[in-house]
């Protein structure tokens, strides 16, 4: 159809939050090896998912590592580790 305005090949799609997760868990699980100490939050924001690591128990001192993960493409921007 002349003049048609076309239709996009594919719609871009955040990945979700549950894929986010899956990520930083991945590296996660590399460097601590045990997440049980760990609540982990996240959040989507205008610069991509926010993975955080918190440790549960105030006896423990450190942190855990700290993600943000790009919304679309799955790829970590940056991480963090705090030991």
């Amino acid at each position: 159809m002349p003049g048609a305005a076309l239709a996009p090949l594919f719609a871009a799609r955040p990945i979700s939050r549950d894929e986010a997760l899956e990520i930083a868990r991945t590296d996660a699980l590399r460097v601590y090896r045990d997440l049980s100490e760990y609540e982990v939050h996240a959040r989507l924001e205008d610069d991509g998912w926010h993975v955080d690591y918190e440790i549960v128990s105030s006896e423990l001192q450190g942190g855990g590592p700290h993600y943000v993960i790009d919304a679309f493409s799955g790829r970590l921007l940056s991480k963090r580790y705090e030991q």
